[in-house]
């Protein structure tokens, strides 16, 4: 090609570029909003997405047997002071907590489900060192003068007081306690402070973390230091195609809006989760406000009295670390009544309030 045809070629693309950009200027713009469309209701959309049948079931299944063959190398890697980071397309839930209740029976296990909106790792901390301080108690070899030391309670401390506690180079090396971590990269963990605490729980001398990621940036959150120093992970991919269902209920489908009979069934599979105890001492709060609908809630005090009473808390700190609980669900809120105190009430209708202590009944 001479000068000419290069000049001509060019001229070409150039005049077609911008008469592209006439024509799509001149077309007529849609004057639809996003308001006019019809939400369907978030309830009925999530039950046609729980309906959908699953596929491939024998291949799946086939994986997870694979997986469980890994526990007891799980289990030594923990013991040689790693955390286990589980990465891979699907939910990894139920194959970590069946990973824990087979393999890691000998030792207290704290759940924390990263994908909540709100965690309280101080509190996940304190029950770290109660948990710690009750396996020396049984421990015969543990010495009195040690544990004298580090007299309970735990809860007025400091965190670097706990963590402390968690790293005593004097207590005996297989004695640790784990924490297991689902979403580690979840909207209730994804800023740099509690990162950084959950480095530091890791890099304690007497805890092991099983942890789990899903976003594909998550790595990001973390620097070299974190990775090699205080996590010290052990990656292992297991993907498990598993749908991502107890995670999804508590983020808000797109297009959906969400409705009365939706909150009720995700309070209802939250308190599933939680042990009996802390199941009555919700069904305590929650008769108190059917009960007494034109109060602002039910204060503090009244509730351990009563809690007291029926045997469900033994003292302030059980009922603080239950309504801990609540509250990192959002399934209770405070506020203050008109005499100044602190009152707890549940923000559901009473209808709703109804139907899900029948559930949970």
């Amino acid at each position: 090609m001479d000068a000419n045809e290069i000049e001509e070629e060019e001229f070409g693309f150039s005049r077609n570029y911008f008469l592209a950009k006439e024509v799509g200027s001149s077309r007529k713009k849609s004057a639809r909003k996003l308001s006019e469309i019809d939400l369907v209701d978030e309830e009925e959309l999530r039950e046609v997405a729980t309906n959908i049948e699953p596929k491939h079931e024998k291949e799946v299944n086939d994986l997870i047997n694979r997986y469980k063959s890994l526990y007891s190398e799980w289990l030594f890697v923990l013991r040689c002071g790693f955390a286990l980071l589980m990465y891979g397309f699907g939910s990894k839930k139920a194959l970590i907590e069946d990973f824990a209740t087979r393999s890691l029976t000998e030792y207290s296990v704290v759940v924390v489900n990263g994908y909540l909106q709100s965690i309280n790792l101080k509190q996940v901390v304190i029950t770290l060192a109660e948990l710690l301080w009750d396996q020396l108690k049984l421990r015969q070899k543990t010495t009195s003068r040690i544990l004298s030391k580090s007299q309970q309670p735990f809860n007025p401390r400091s965190m670097d007081e706990l963590l402390a506690f968690l790293d005593k180079p004097d207590l005996e090396d297989e004695c640790f306690v784990c924490i297991v971590v689902h979403n580690i990269d979840g909207p209730g963990l994804r800023d740099s402070d509690s990162q950084q605490c959950l480095a530091s729980i890791a890099a304690c001398s007497h805890v092991r973390m099983v942890a789990s990621i899903d976003h594909v940036n998550a790595p990001l959150l973390w620097d070299k230091k974190m990775v090699h120093t205080q996590f010290n992970w052990y990656w292992s991919h297991v993907p498990t195609f598993a749908p991502y269902k107890v995670e999804a209920m508590f983020f808000p489908f797109i297009l959906a809006h969400g409705g009365t009979a939706q909150s009720v069934k995700t309070a209802s599979i939250v308190l599933q989760s939680l042990t009996p105890n802390a199941q009555n001492v919700f069904k305590v709060l929650a008769e108190h406000q059917l009960a007494h609908s034109d109060e602002e809630g039910m204060p503090i005090n009244n509730l351990y009295t009563t809690c007291r009473e029926r045997f469900l808390a033994s003292s302030q700190v059980t009922l603080n670390s239950h309504l801990t609980e609540f509250k990192d669900h959002e399934l209770i809120k405070t506020k203050r009544n008109s005499d100044g105190q602190d009152c707890l009430y549940i923000p559901l209708t009473n209808e709703a309030l109804q139907k899900l202590i029948a559930e949970i009944i």
